[in-house]
């Protein structure tokens, strides 16, 4: 049961800053040049801004900056993938009743 919570909690976590990430990404288009006075672009930015900075910290300087946010979002991705794979796995092994 714990292991189904970890893995829920995990998804989420995934989740929210999948989501955050494409919010920002569409505020941006939408805002242009002052998406940096908006401050819901703000808001999603320092949602996002732990995220971001740990991409930069593992990704090789040869990535530029400006490409980290999309990074982020394909490592946030593929982390969101594993924890669906295997909620899926724990769901089988302990019964869907329990995952309801």
């Amino acid at each position: 049961m714990l292991t189904l919570t970890l893995v829920s909690a995990a998804k989420l976590v995934a989740e929210i800053a999948l989501l955050a990430l494409a919010g920002q990404w569409l505020l941006g288009l939408l805002a242009g040049s002052r998406r940096a006075s908006n401050l819901f672009y703000q808001v999603l930015s320092i949602v996002t801004r732990p995220f971001v900075r740990v991409t930069r910290a593992i990704s090789p300087s040869l990535v530029l900056d400006r490409h980290v946010p999309l990074v982020t979002f394909l490592l946030l991705l593929f982390a969101w993938l594993l924890c669906l794979l295997a909620k899926i796995r724990v769901c089988v092994q302990v019964g869907m009743e329990v995952c309801r």
